[in-house]
Formats: structure tokens, C-alpha cells, sequence
């Protein structure tokens, strides 16, 4: 999202960006007006733990289940009144929002000509109800057999498992407009002026009931990453594959998770390993084998070409990243989105998954030697990557950005003024 707003702003939009407090400086830096959360709806996502502990010993669709609730429903009223504040104080022509703000999902049921063009931009693995697809969050791959059967049934469980979560979201749209929301958490994007998926169809599952309003746009591109060269950084001179692993920047505050057995697994092989912390201090990383190096952040635009195998624990955006550059995956377990990216990565055949959160070193050895050795995977990388280099980037979006706009304009009866200001979009 931040590159989102970024590139509206240098194309002369006025943006506001309504995020966590963490994220003030850098909203501010690109040129966009902050808008802050109340407290109840500011998390740091870098340690939800510390927020919530009790996440820690969930998996899979429990985790999940919790993560609806807790993060993103219980806040959804302040989400609501912050962004209706926002657009009474300045109208705005769309608001461009990610796909678990569901602040925008109660402002949605408000008549169109009332609020301003909503584009869901999904940050993460397509998350529409389907009858093609298991229900999001449970990693599952469409089956070869009885593939619709399965997903109902699975359905009709997910439903229990997310009816809490869906409650506390329906009690507010009950509040705001005096009627239930309709559909689903994960299918509102299906009522959206627009959904924005950033990446590309051969990443993601065919369904046979694609909405209309879905478009492909690929990755965006943000800034060129300023980080600096670390002084081994001529270590990279082509001798010896490299082995890119990282945690992020959300999930890396247990390096036992990817990080320590990807060192453990590849200390005896003929690789160099280049682990990225994701920002936290260097001295925090267990010892180094004599053939890994690291830093904080570094610049991917310059490491990607020289990678050759790149593990995860299944980040959207770096997967994304990585796969524009065409290098293969290893992709872990995991909470949040994580489970679907991993599940795409061995179904794209990009790579391949290790389902567990906590792989050992000799699962993870047996995988980045296999996706190392395998010429398919850079092969099935390297098509998405074509497919990358020709979809519309942020072009494209903007085309929708304007397409909505300008529909709107057109709507609206010149007897009757349009509650719109100047050009503005708020994310």
C-alpha cells in the first residue's frame, strides 16, 4: 500500500494515508498527508505477539480464525468512524484500501452516490469465495478429484470456525446501516467498485467464477531500496550459488522458524547463504557458518539477479519480489497469509513448500537442493516472471483509479452536486 500511495503521488495526486502509527514517517516522507488510527485499531504488526500471546501456540486455521477476530474485525468500527471523519472533513474520489480493512467493507453498503469509488487492493493470495477453491487461510490446493464437493464441505466447517469473527463485523454493519452485511469477509471484494490483484494469473488458482470487477495489475514497484552494500557484498561474484533466506519484516522475531535451520542445513554445502533480518540488529542472529553472510536490509533490486534459490517463510510481497526476477522458492509455514502463498508456490510449480512452521534442517536441505538442482522450477519462475515484465503495474491501476473516477462524474446529474473534492484518493 505504501507503494500504492507513493506512486499516486508522483503522478500529482493528493493522498492520505490512514495506517498504523508506525508507518507515519515514512507515509510522510513520500509526500501523502498521515491520518492515524484511533488506539484500538493501531497494531504494531512486527510483534502482534506482544499484543496477543496467545496466538503463539495456534496453527493453521485456528490461527487464522483468531487473527480475523482479534485484528481486524474487533477494530473495524474505528476503522469505519476514522475513515468517515476523513472524507466529511475532505471528500475524496476513491478510497483504495487492503482487502482486511473492514472499516471499508461498512462503508461499502452506503448508496454509491453517497460515498466515494472503493478498490480493494489485494496485498495477499486472492481471497474470494469459490466453489473452485478450499476456503482461504486452509492452504489448500484445488483437488484433482471431487474438487467442488470437498470445498463445500470445507465451507460449511470454515463458517463455524470464522462465525465469531464474522458476528463482531456484522454487529457494526447492523449498527451503521440497520441490516446484515451480506456475503462473507473474505468475498466482499466481489462488491467492490474494484478489486486490484497485484500479481499475475499464473500465480494464482483458475476459478470459473471470476468476478468482473477483478483485474491483474503484477507487483508494483515502490522506491529502488536504498539500502547500502554491506562490505562482503563482492562475496556475490558468481562462484557459488546464492541462498537468499529471510523472515520478513512481520514474522522475524523467532529465527528458529527459517533462518537457523536454513544456516544449520546448508553450513557444509558449496553455497553462499545471505540472510536479510528484516531490520533487526545483526547481533540477535545465531553464529554464522563460515559461507553466510548478513545484514539488516539490502537492496533486492541487486540481489535477486544473483540469487538462485530464495526461502521464506511465504511473505506475499517478497515472493512476489523474488518471482519478478524469476528465482525460485522454498516456502515454510506459517500464520496469516502464509499457509495460501506456500500452497501457490508448489501449485504454480515456482518452487516448493514445506508445510510446517518450523522445518528441520534436514527438510529444508532436501528442498533448496532439490529446487537448486531441478532446472523446472527457475523454468515455471522464470514464465511468471515473462508474465510479470508484460502485466500493467501501476499503470494499470491507475487506469482503474480513473475509470472509477470518472464514471462517477458521469453519474451524477449536473442538477445535483457531486459530494466529491478535487482529485484525492485515501488508502
Amino acid at each position: 500500500m505504501l507503494a500504492v500511495a507513493e506512486n499516486l503521488v508522483k503522478r500529482g495526486d493528493n493522498v492520505r494515508f490512514v495506517t498504523g502509527s508506525r508507518y507515519a514517517d515514512k507515509v510522510a516522507a513520500m509526500g501523502a498527508t498521515y491520518l492515524p488510527l484511533p488506539a484500538e485499531a493501531d497494531f504494531d504488526d512486527r510483534n502482534l505477539l506482544a499484543s496477543f500471546p496467545e496466538r503463539a501456540k495456534l496453527k493453521g486455521v485456528a490461527a487464522a480464525a483468531f487473527d480475523i477476530e482479534k485484528v481486524f474485525a474487533r477494530p473495524g468500527r474505528s476503522q469505519y468512524d476514522t475513515l468517515i471523519a476523513a472524507l466529511d472533513a475532505h471528500p475524496a474520489d476513491i478510497v483504495l484500501v487492503d482487502p482486511l480493512f473492514v472499516g471499508a467493507i461498512v462503508m461499502l453498503a452506503h448508496p454509491r452516490s453517497a460515498r466515494p469509488a472503493i478498490g480493494m487492493c489485494s496485498v495477499i493470495p486472492l481471497a474470494i469465495d469459490s466453489s473452485d477453491t478450499a476456503p482461504f487461510g486452509m492452504g489448500l490446493q484445488p483437488a484433482r478429484l471431487f474438487n467442488r464437493q470437498r470445498n463445500a464441505a470445507l465451507a460449511a466447517v470454515n463458517r463455524r470456525l470464522m462465525a465469531r469473527a464474522h458476528q463482531l463485523i456484522n454487529d457494526v454493519h447492523r449498527d451503521v446501516h440497520g441490516r446484515d452485511m451480506p456475503g462473507t469477509l473474505t468475498d466482499w471484494g466481489r462488491r467492490a467498485d474494484a478489486i486490484i490483484q497485484f500479481s499475475v494469473p499464473s500465480f494464482e488458482y483458475p476459478r470459473s467464477d471470476m468476478p468482473a470487477n477483478l483485474h491483474f495489475t503484477g507487483p508494483l514497484s515502490t522506491t529502488v531500496s536504498a539500502a547500502p552494500l554491506p562490505d562482503w557484498w563482492s562475496d556475490l561474484d558468481g562462484s557459488r550459488p546464492v541462498v537468499h533466506v529471510t523472515q520478513g519484516t512481520v514474522a522475524n522475531f523467532d529465527y528458529d522458524q527459517v533462518i537457523a535451520p536454513t544456516l544449520s542445513a546448508l553450513a557444509d554445502e558449496d553455497v553462499l547463504i545471505v540472510v536479510a533480518t528484516g531490520g533487526r540488529p545483526l547481533d540477535t542472529l545465531p553464529p554464522l557458518p563460515a559461507n553466510a553472510r548478513a545484514a539488516t536490509y539490502l537492496p533486492y533490486d541487486e540481489l535477486l539477479p544473483r540469487t538462485s534459490v530464495y526461502v521464506t517463510n511465504g511473505g506475499y510481497g517478497g515472493v512476489q519480489y523474488a518471482l519478478r526476477y524469476g528465482v525460485p522458492i522454498v516456502a515454510t509455514g506459517g500464520k496469516e497469509d502464509k499457509p495460501e502463498v506456500g500452497a501457490r508456490v508448489a501449485w504454480s510449480g515456482v518452487g516448493r513448500r514445506i508445510r510446517t512452521e518450523r522445518p528441520s534442517p534436514r527438510a529444508l536441505r532436501r528442498n533448496i537442493l532439490a529446487v537448486l538442482n531441478d532446472p523446472r522450477y527457475r523454468q515455471a519462475s522464470q514464465r511468471i516472471a515473462a508474465d510479470m515484465a508484460a502485466a500493467s503495474g501501476f499503470a494499470g491501476l491507475a487506469a482503474i483509479v480513473d475509470q472509477l473516477v470518472t464514471a462517477r462524474a458521469q453519474a451524477d446529474s449536473p442538477l445535483r452536486p457531486a459530494p466529491l473534492g478535487t482529485r484525492s484518493t485515501s488508502a
